[in-house]
């Protein structure tokens, strides 16, 4: 096997490697070519090379977000690593752990006007965990007179100097420890981490053996937190109107038997997203639902003694808006990662898994005597029923399209969302509980997501089904550019010809400026990216032809399907406005 000839590139290879990561991510570059070389000629690791860095950095995002280890992206110098940083961002408030490995000039290339160079040390600095700045490695393939013929004179009185004192391995040692730290961060805390990584030409030559071999510093895993859960089991205890919010959560990440405990207290109400992956009869999954018609009197009933928190972010903002308005007395959140004051009145993080809170916890707890959750059952049966009225009496719409599309995905299907309407669309439906569901709630952003859903799907051999605004999709449309789409992945594209959100958020609707700088109408449609992209495309305008189209969709193919579903938009914000006023 052969290896980057420069001893930087052999370590930083040979530690992603002692540390498993298997999965790397290199979007075409010169100056990342001591990487690309390394990992490349290895067969441990799993390469993928994707040309566009801001699709990369969520493919690889989507594979880490499923495997929940860390997945490298490697790219070469100048604004490449700033086409990272959506996804960077996305990965840092999404506790996903991504690993930035950036190729650099040398320190005395940067800031005279040299080609493709940027101030790439600490440049993301405000959504990373860990930056680790590394040293360029001293070469000795020549005498110091021969070097100082063919090199800048100020790097050759530099390299005078460092070959003088000897500081070769003084910066070996440092580039070990700054790369073991970093990568130690990621696989612990469950977040991005960046190497900043500096190469001097040649870039291209190999070696047959490697001349290094790096210190690998074990994950010092720290030890679990001890509390005293008397105080806060006095509290629960007491508390008749417990609320349970969940918010993304990976799939049987908490045990079924813990969800039972809560399931059967009367004064315990659990309220769980389609992304919180958690499923019991008496959980309430459609918290708009619930929320969107009460009266304040409705609120003053719903409004908790205690809160308890776990799992991601929470898409609803009428919850958030609710516990802002009415807090409760306590507010306890539970997890390993931050814990986000997101209503005003945080006041318990118990930093630790779930399930380790509630193994000890329910030891020390009773179930309490309540009509909290049977008079909020009540309540959400009505609900229900109105909602399959009203969606069986509406004309074709955005609505009407994910009523019909929700039933029709296959079961134990993962299902990956995009942002905006789509993943609030789906917040009003009970869903498949055999489906597996995904959406960058991070930063909740449009970029990225058709991205992530093709590094998720890559990672299994489920069907996996990605639902996404016209906006988002054509906005990340580079992500089709990609040579590892399963041929079971479906995407579909609800096309209502511009940013339909906004037509429900108050505004100036129907008018130019309206239409242009908000809504941002348009006529594209996916059909000519499936024919340079090689996708089978369909698509439908009605019930009956979605329907029809539905049947045959997710079936066996040799290539990846898309399905566009045109939908009317200016019914649309009317559809589901009114849809509030008939739970009533």
């Amino acid at each position: 096997m052969k290896y980057p000839d420069i001893p930087l590139a052999q370590t930083v290879i040979a530690l992603c490697k002692a540390k498993n990561i298997k999965h790397i991510v290199l979007s075409p570059g010169s100056r990342n070519a001591p990487l690309t070389i390394g990992f490349t000629r290895d067969p441990f690791f799993d390469c993928y090379s994707i040309v566009d860095e801001r699709c990369a950095g969520f493919f690889a995002l989507g594979i880490a977000q499923q495997n929940k280890t860390p997945v490298a992206v490697v790219c070469t110098s100048g604004s490449a690593l700033l086409n990272y940083y959506p996804a960077v961002s996305e990965a840092f408030y999404s506790n996903v752990p991504l690993v930035v490995l950036s190729a650099d000039r040398p320190r005395f290339l940067i800031g005279i006007g040299d080609g493709q160079t940027i101030n790439q040390e600490e440049v993301y600095k405000n959504h990373i965990l860990c930056s680790a700045n590394l040293k360029l490695d001293l070469k000795d393939k020549k005498n110091l007179d021969d070097s100082a013929e063919e090199l800048p004179i100020i790097k050759s009185l530099e390299n005078r100097l460092e070959r003088y004192l000897g500081l070769q391995q003084t910066i070996q040692q440092e580039n070990e420890e700054r790369i073991n730290v970093a990568l130690n961060v990621a696989i612990l805390q469950n977040g991005p981490v960046h190497i900043n990584v500096p190469f001097d030409e040649p870039l291209y030559e190999m070696v047959e053996e490697s001349s290094v071999n790096p210190k690998v510093v074990p994950v010092a895993i720290p030890e679990m937190e001890t509390e005293d859960y008397d105080a806060y089991a006095e509290i629960w205890n007491k508390s008749k109107r417990k609320l349970v919010l969940v918010g993304v959560n990976g799939p049987n990440e908490v045990e079924q038997r813990f969800l039972d405990v809560l399931a059967e207290d009367e004064s315990v109400v659990v309220l769980t997203e389609t992304t919180s992956n958690l499923h019991h009869d008496s959980f309430f999954t459609s918290i708009d639902k619930l929320i969107a018609p009460l009266t304040e009197a409705d609120f003053n009933d719903l409004k908790p003694d205690l809160l308890l928190t776990f799992g991601g972010l929470v898409v609803s903002k009428k919850i958030k808006r609710f516990l802002r308005d009415y807090q409760p007395l306590h507010h306890w959140h539970v997890g390993n990662n931050r814990a986000n004051d997101t209503f005003f009145i945080l006041s318990k993080h118990f930093k630790m898994s779930v399930n380790h809170f509630f193994s000890s916890f329910f030891k020390k707890v009773d179930s309490t005597q309540s009509n909290y959750n049977p008079h909020w059952q009540a309540i959400m049966k009505l609900r229900r029923e109105r909602h399959e009225t009203y969606v069986n009496g509406i004309s074709f719409s955005d609505f009407k399209a994910f009523d019909l599309l929700l039933k029709s995905i296959p079961d134990n299907s993962m299902l990956q969302m995009g942002n905006s309407s789509a993943i609030r669309y789906m917040q009003l439906f009970d869903i498949n509980k055999t489906l597996q569901v995904f959406c960058n709630r991070g930063t909740s952003g449009i970029d990225g997501s058709t991205s992530t859903a093709i590094g998720a799907a890559t990672t299994t051999d489920k069907q996996t089904v990605f639902i996404t605004g016209d906006l988002s999709f054509f906005y990340d449309s580079n992500a089709l550019w990609n040579n590892y789409i399963p041929d079971n992945f479906r995407i579909i594209v609800i096309n209502n010809g511009g940013g339909g959100i906004f037509r429900i958020l108050p505004g100036h609707k129907n008018t130019e400026n309206f239409d242009t700088y908000f809504e941002t109408k348009h006529q594209l449609n996916a059909s000519h990216l499936c024919d340079m992209f090689g996708f089978e495309y369909e698509n439908a305008s009605n019930a009956s032809e979605l329907s029809l189209v539905l049947k045959r969709f997710y079936l066996k193919s040799n290539a990846p399907k898309l399905l566009e579903v045109f939908t009317p938009c200016k019914e649309n914000d009317t559809i589901l406005l009114e849809y509030f006023k008939a739970l009533r």
